[in-house]
């Protein structure tokens, strides 16, 4: 039977099948990652968001064009994970704006909604970029349209825009450098190939019965740990002084408690420790400058009182001007942010890029005027804007994309200053700090004049590979040579949950040899798949 009209229940059959095609493609869409390193999560991001706006039509029992397409848009739009997924909620919600109030859907009304459904994500993205899955939604709605008055029938009409869609996908590679030089199409066009190929098998009656494969993807929202607390006072102020000191004094006050950060610029440095003898630390902090913004709390008296009435200190928590929420992924990086008086910590980045709907709870949950977002990855800049939108609360998303640029950022962040003081401060500081990163490649592959083989341990420095080899701390060595000049000052070392405490000193003494005009401090980060993140200040 042709098949020249759709009604809501066909459109929510499409959806379902077109987010269980992605579910089983989603790893031949995450391997097309431009770089090869193992965070390539183009394909699982955007069945996470197919996911989510599959969870909103399944409520609906009484299906429309008008309601099946809304909850798809909500649902996706809460959903939506990384770059991918929020470019692919815009895609939804342009469709939806097409479907109101239509009962059925004739392949001009659908040829429309594609339309629509480009448009809106092109005007989503600041500088939208050709050879990417905009491409690939823009083409497809041009050869719909060019095939409407064609006497077609939906099965015909899939087939033949699906066949263009992937001409226009082989050429991406044509459109964008990147592409060519890692020998990939665009994962994004891929997977929305995947997800029309999905609405095709619908209509021919390929409706897959076995559910849509699905895994714990629920980004946790971290908050204080319960257990024993071996050191009772956090400890922190801010010292008026010369930076130089800043590595005796972390020698002073190392075996004085844990969780300790001591980090600075040229006029201040800030300390955070967790110790049993706050009054010690002071006295140390004293011997170099004025201190100024002390604060000193009873852990343990504190962790006594939130066990008993979490609750009800929740209800009555007085609302402070500023909360800040920060993403990170490691034990020891949360416990930095922490420490930097982060409010909200939503545990992820690369491989587990948290939702629009876990920032847009995380900002529910802080009482507070203005809240400022430190993504801490390129992936999550997006989300993080797009839940900007959704609440109404004041929201500031300062676009970090990397850990480095977060704490940079954080350290420049003063409480009693104005939003726009504190706005512009942590904006700048952006600029002051390099990120280099050392990890694995997944697959073979070249990048510019470098030749990569799987397996091979790769550096990159603010989104650049640079260095390749087989040793983590000689392409780490190597990666810092190409980055640190002599107006560096401080190399931070954050050594990720492969790297052993002694290996990290180790590396952090042999940098110490080659540049012994740095201060160079080691932090235990936790972070999966990097060996290492380095921050040059």
């Amino acid at each position: 039977m042709k098949l020249r009209q759709i009604d809501g229940e066909t459109l929510k059959k499409m959806f379902i099948q077109g987010a269980y095609k992605l579910s089983k493609n989603r790893e031949v869409v995450d391997s097309l990652n431009v770089f090869p390193v193992p965070d390539g999560d183009t394909g699982t991001n955007m069945f996470l968001t197919m996911e989510s706006a599959v969870s909103e039509i399944s409520k609906i029992k009484e299906p429309s064009i008008s309601n099946i397409a809304k909850a798809i848009a909500d649902g996706s739009l809460m959903g939506a994970r990384g770059n991918s997924g929020v470019i692919l909620s815009q895609i939804f919600r342009g469709f939806e704006k097409a479907c109101k109030d239509k009962e059925v859907l004739s392949i001009k009304d659908f040829s429309t909604a594609l339309k629509s459904a480009s448009d809106v994500a092109y005007k989503a993205v600041m500088k939208p970029i050709e050879g990417t899955i905009l491409t690939i939604i823009r083409e497809v709605s041009k050869k719909a349209l060019e095939i409407t008055s064609k006497n077609l029938d939906f099965n015909e009409f899939f087939s033949k825009i699906i066949e263009y869609g992937e001409k226009i996908l082989e050429k991406t590679p044509d459109m964008l450098n990147v592409l060519k030089q890692a020998g990939v199409v665009d994962a994004g066009g891929k997977g929305l190939i995947f997800i029309l190929k999905g609405f095709e098998e619908a209509l021919n009656g390929e409706i897959s019965e076995e559910e849509i494969n699905t895994y714990s993807s629920k980004v946790q929202i971290k908050d204080e740990h319960d257990g024993v607390i071996e050191f009772g006072y956090c400890t922190e102020f801010i010292i008026k002084g010369n930076s130089s000191y800043l590595n005796e004094l972390k020698n002073k006050i190392k075996n004085l408690g844990d969780s300790m950060l001591v980090v600075g610029d040229e006029d201040l440095i800030k300390v955070h420790i967790h110790t049993n003898n706050p009054g010690k630390v002071i006295e140390y902090g004293l011997e170099i400058g004025e201190l100024i913004n002390i604060k000193i709390d009873n852990m343990r008296y504190q962790h006594q009182n939130k066990v008993v009435a979490n609750k009800d200190i929740k209800k009555t928590e007085k609302k402070k001007k500023y909360g800040i929420i920060s993403v990170a992924m490691g034990e020891g990086l949360y416990n930095i942010f922490k420490d930097l008086n982060v409010d909200k910590v939503i545990s992820g980045g690369q491989t587990m890029n948290p939702s629009t709907e876990d920032i847009v709870k995380a900002i529910n949950e802080i009482n507070a005027d203005n809240i400022f977002i430190l993504p801490n990855n390129s992936n999550i800049i997006l989300a993080a804007n797009q839940a900007k939108e959704i609440t109404e609360k004041n929201v500031f998303v300062i676009p970090t994309k990397a850990i480095p640029q977060g704490i940079t950022s954080l350290i420049q962040f003063d409480p009693s200053l104005s939003i726009k003081e504190n706005f512009d401060n942590m904006m700048e500081a952006l600029n002051n700090v390099k990120t280099v990163q050392i990890t694995y490649s997944v697959r073979d592959s070249s990048f510019k004049d470098l030749k990569i083989n799987k397996g091979d341990i790769l550096g990159i420095a603010d989104g650049e590979i640079i260095s390749v080899g087989n040793s983590i701390n000689s392409v780490a060595d190597e990666a810092l040579r190409k980055v640190i000049n002599d107006e560096h000052e401080i190399l931070t070392i954050y050594y990720g949950s492969e790297i052993s405490e002694e290996t990290a000193n180790e590396f952090a003494s042999k940098m110490e040899e080659i540049y012994p005009e740095l201060d160079i401090e080691v932090y235990f980060g936790g972070q999966p798949l990097y060996y290492y993140i380095f921050s040059v200040e």
